[in-house]
């Protein structure tokens, strides 16, 4: 598509916008009296119109039902849970079987890392990404001086070479060689949360289980927003949270995924809670652990309904789009900023933006991390109080994340012409 740089092109990408309809389907922070330009659903997504409907009606059963809400709610809270399998089953490519929902998502990594990091004087050694998002980095830290190691030698990054924003997937594959037989695990994001290069998942977990090694990810930025296949890459374990592409709240639950392959190893180690007990023999408090078959197995404690309950609101939501249409939609809008702030760029001398991300529809999802050369943290604040919501990086990058649930194709034209306003009037 040949793309062009006017509010009339915008509108008419709108008009052939199939999913359109659901940007009414959210609430819209406002700034000034208008509505803003949203680009932070990779942070925090915007706030579904039906989420209240699902909390209210949790409120509602617990104040008429008390602790019979259990048993007796129109959706009963001993089982809440299950009715997250089928749609994000679809959501990540997995079997219903293989996700849950739990915790928080590095709480669910430290739990999934006591059954795949069991570290031996011969193999050891955790392979992660250069620049990982900093709760991974303390998680790998803690995890390796918890087993008597040193993360000095324990924990391998992959470097970005010199010069360059992205990871190279040779070199991924080349460090797990060189690792070799001392690699205990390979854990990294599926997503860069600075850069927003996705990574070849199905390769590295292949590469990793090569030599013996498990292979999870941290699907944050991913889960939501590209197309996952977990169960088909053959992904020992992963875990994401809720609250930015799946819009369910501020530090909302988290889902996690084991692979099937895993249900019936009884040499596994976990740590067991009574919600990971037979659901059939929950309730007769028996003293041994005997656990779900599937992803349940690894939950512990009673679920956190209200928690639960906006989150439900969301992956329904998906289950009537479905990822294909999100991520065609996805890509456009995506390519279309894209263009924008490359058109923007060339009308002003000097602006020199420099898009981190890559360019390629298959290393990304709807994240642009764009380097403002000869800009700074000035040009971010302006566009906050011009109603344009985005993201800042030390040390001079923002973020922008179309997110294609509630985002225009106008709003990128309208995106472009307050940068170049806001660039061209420095006061």
């Amino acid at each position: 598509m040949t793309f062009q740089n006017t509010r009339e092109f915008a509108q008419s990408l709108d008009a052939q916008d199939e999913l359109r309809k659901y940007r009414d389907e959210f609430h819209f922070p406002h700034v000034n009296g208008k509505q803003v330009i949203y680009f932070t659903g990779n942070s925090l997504g915007l706030q579904p119109k039906r989420t209240k409907t699902y909390v209210d009606e949790v409120m509602n059963d617990w104040a008429n039902l008390a602790v019979e809400g259990h048993f007796y709610s129109d959706k009963p809270w001993w089982d809440y849970q299950e009715r997250f399998a089928v749609p994000l089953s679809d959501i990540v490519g997995a079997k219903p079987a293989e996700v849950g929902v739990m915790n928080t998502l590095t709480v669910n990594l430290h739990l999934l890392m006591v059954s795949f990091y069991n570290p031996t004087p011969q193999k050891y050694k955790i392979i992660c990404e250069e620049k990982a998002f900093p709760s991974d980095q303390y998680m790998f830290q803690s995890q390796v001086k918890f087993h008597g190691y040193d993360p000095k030698d324990a924990i391998v990054e992959i470097k970005r070479r010199e010069g360059e924003a992205n990871i190279r997937l040779e070199d991924v594959l080349a460090k797990i060689d060189e690792v070799g037989s001392e690699l205990a695990l390979v854990l990294i994001g599926g997503v860069n949360y600075y850069t927003g290069q996705v990574f070849d998942m199905k390769t590295i977990t292949a590469a990793g289980q090569k030599y013996g090694a498990y292979v999870g990810w941290d699907l944050a930025h991913a889960a939501g927003n590209i197309k996952l296949d977990l169960h088909d890459w053959n992904v020992d374990f992963a875990a994401w949270c809720s609250y930015k592409y799946m819009n369910s709240g501020p530090g909302n639950a988290s889902g996690f995924f084991v692979h099937e392959k895993h249900h019936n190893d009884k040499e596994l180690k976990r740590f067991a809670g009574w919600y990971g007990h037979n659901k059939e023999r929950r309730f007769k408090m028996e003293p041994d652990f005997d656990p779900v078959h599937g992803a349940d197995g690894w939950q512990i404690s009673n679920l956190p309904i209200l928690s639960l309950a906006p989150y439900l609101a969301s992956v329904e939501m998906f289950a009537e789009v479905g990822m294909d249409k999100l991520i065609t939609k996805r890509n456009l809008i995506t390519s279309y900023l894209e263009f924008i702030l490359h058109e923007i760029d060339k009308e002003l001398e000097g602006a020199d933006f420099e898009i981190l991300t890559p360019s390629n529809q298959e290393e990304r999802g709807c994240q642009l991390s764009v380097y403002l050369h000869g800009q700074g943290r000035e040009l971010f604040d302006r566009l906050m109080k011009n109603g344009v919501i985005t993201d800042w990086r030390e040390p001079n990058v923002i973020r922008l994340a179309p997110a294609p649930f509630y985002c225009s194709f106008e709003e990128m034209y309208e995106f472009g012409q307050i940068l170049k306003q806001l660039i061209l009037n420095k006061e």
